[in-house]
């Protein structure tokens, strides 16, 4: 396909107002002005007429195919509210790719989504990045694990509170978390023992601590949830304990903090911004949270932690974030390359870079517009829409 006549936001630093994206198989190809557009292509020419040309939005942190829609317990894979330690549970087993909200994701032009368990247990499980179209999971899977979900706050101590059990405070929280770390250290050790002498004796195997080993080997990032900003304190010094790759989900109360934020590297997935405060720990949430972020120089990323808000207004949100002072390229950026960056899948996609996945969408106007629709989309290469 070759997509022509249209404002091209390539994400990697270019914007090009009048171009060309071309598209082989299911790879971008090339992409430049219109001037330097070849004159035959094989495929369809698809005319945008003067609209906007991007990379698929990616939604960095939400719970799609988790939580099915409108279907009640049965459907509610989301939280294994039995056991506080659970990093051995893999989304891939509980994602419905059938579930309604996948249609609306890719109506809506979000192609790629990085979606898992939700944050009732200190350790929560494993994320994983999957396109948005598919009919099984493991042929939509991007990146899987793609992280490592903790929960710190408010969440846990309620959960846990009505059940009476461990943890009911912050601390007991944290103490849980640095537990099965420390576990998983000795775990690692113990098996590199037995790997280098005949003589010893190798560890039980232990499906827990092997989910925990490549997070305390850095191979793994672990994403935060955390609100308040002790919280997220308490997430960068356990991080910085155990060498942990950190990213802040939430972060409610980061504006408030962003030169800690700043100071350790740690990026942020902010969001949901469009809801109540339904709990204290939101008492400090407004829609400058991205803006003041991103002008400290924080990695951002915008999500709509679907189902708390629906996944096809990940574009609502970003305007959003521009209303509350944000940049229109860098709410762009916080709904394409910065999560693409923060999942560490941006070699396959989030910008408009020959060699990347032909997830594209053509919108009739500048797509952080609220008057702007979304008229195609493709993924993989393949027309899901218009």
């Amino acid at each position: 396909m070759l997509i022509i006549n249209g404002t091209v936001h390539t994400m990697d630093g270019l914007t090009i107002p009048n171009g060309y994206v071309a598209v082989s198989g299911d790879k971008i190809a090339k992409v430049g002005p219109m001037e330097e557009c070849p004159d035959h292509w094989e495929g369809e020419t698809l005319d945008a007429r003067q609209g906007h040309i991007l990379p698929g939005f990616i939604d960095a942190h939400c719970h799609l195919g988790m939580f099915g829609d409108a279907l009640g317990f049965e459907a509610d894979d989301g939280n294994e509210a039995t056991d506080p330690c659970t990093p051995h549970l893999r989304a891939i087993d509980a994602v419905n790719p059938l579930d309604r909200c996948f249609e609306e994701a890719r109506q809506a032009g979000v192609t790629t989504v990085l979606t898992g368990p939700g944050s009732a247990n200190p350790i929560s499980g494993q994320f994983a990045a999957i396109k948005t179209t598919g009919k099984w999971v493991d042929a939509m899977v991007v990146q899987a694990p793609a992280a490592m979900k903790l929960a710190l706050g408010e969440n846990p101590k309620c959960v846990y509170n009505e059940r009476h059990e461990t943890p009911v405070t912050r601390m007991a929280t944290a103490a849980i978390i640095r537990e099965n770390l420390a576990k998983a250290l000795e775990y690692g050790e113990k098996l590199e023992r037995a790997a280098e002498d005949e003589e010893e004796d190798k560890p039980d195997y232990d499906a827990k601590l092997e989910a925990l080993l490549p997070v305390v080997r850095g191979e793994l990032p672990v994403h935060i949830h955390a609100h308040r900003a002790d919280d997220i304190a308490t997430a960068i010094r356990i991080s910085k304990e155990f060498g942990l790759k950190c990213v802040i989900v939430h972060g409610t109360e980061a504006h408030l903090t962003p030169e800690l934020l700043v100071q350790e590297g740690v990026p942020v997935i902010t969001g949901p911004c469009l809801g109540d405060r339904s709990k204290p720990e939101l008492a400090n949430m407004t829609i400058e949270s991205p803006a003041v972020l991103a002008l400290h120089g924080v990695k951002t990323a915008i999500c709509t932690d679907h189902p708390e808000v629906p996944v096809q207004h990940l574009a609502l949100c970003a305007a959003m974030a521009v209303k509350g002072g944000m940049n229109p390229e860098a709410a762009l950026a916080a709904i394409t390359i910065n999560p693409a960056q923060i999942a560490g899948i941006d070699n396959r996609v989030g910008s408009l870079t020959p060699g990347k996945d032909a997830d594209i969408v053509i919108t009739s106007g500048h797509p952080i517009n609220l008057f702007s629709r979304v008229q195609t989309v493709l993924i993989g290469g393949q027309r899901i829409k218009g």
